[in-house]
Order: structure tokens, then sequence, then C-alpha cells
């Protein structure tokens, strides 16, 4: 079983950088597992931000790409989404989920974290 739990959610302004991190607690391998970062600003719907397959192939969102990326650190059991530049339109709560689908839709995701919130206001 995957636990998945998220830091690094911080407030900044904008065109700061934060580093989110996202560690499976009960150290399950998730090697080939598909990793995704997918954030949900209030009202809005949950949607992908950054995605990662077994092979490290990745995909970004395009409002974010330049700005974020997304890495992982298998020795660590951890999952990384480094964001610079932010903007006011990049709060959110973001969330760490893992999978066995490579894709955009939330469903296709198995286990979640519980979420860390980015704030981004001057």
């Amino acid at each position: 079983q995957v636990q998945l739990v998220e830091s690094g959610g911080d407030s900044v302004q904008p065109g700061g950088s934060l580093r989110l991190s996202c560690v499976d607690k009960r150290y399950t391998t998730y090697v080939n597992l598909c990793m995704g970062w997918f954030r949900q600003a209030p009202g809005k719907e949950r949607g992908g931000v950054a995605l990662m397959n077994g092979e490290r192939s990745t995909s970004i969102l395009d409002s974010v790409k330049g700005r974020f990326s997304i890495s992982k650190d298998n020795a660590k059991n951890t999952l990384y989404l480094q964001m610079n530049n932010l903007r006011p339109e990049d709060t959110a709560m973001y969330y760490c989920a893992a999978g066995f689908r490579f894709s955009w839709s939330p469903a296709a995701y198995t286990y979640w974290g519980q979420g860390t919130q980015v704030t981004v206001s001057s």
C-alpha cells in the first residue's frame, strides 16, 4: 500500500520559488508507478500540473511550462515539484498522486496525499 505525504507548501510573493516534496511513508517502491502533481483552487476542479511515468518521461501543463518541473529520487521514495516564478494564479492546494495509468485525469490515480497549500500573493 502506498501512503503519500506532501510538504513544502507556503505563502510566497509573486516571482518566488517553492519546491514541493511527496514521500511514500510506507517506503513502498513506486519506481514503476505513474506519478503526478495536481492542484485545486477554491471553487475549481482538481487538475493536473505535472506527470511522470515509470520510465521518467514527463508531461507539464502548458501554463506552467518553463516555470515548473517534476523529478523523482527513487532512493528516497520522493517525488518533487520545483516551482519557479510563481504567479497568483498558481495559488491552490497541491496534491501528489500515484497510479497505474499515465493520464491527466485525476480519476486515473489510485493513491493521493493530503495536499499542501501554496499561496502566491503580494
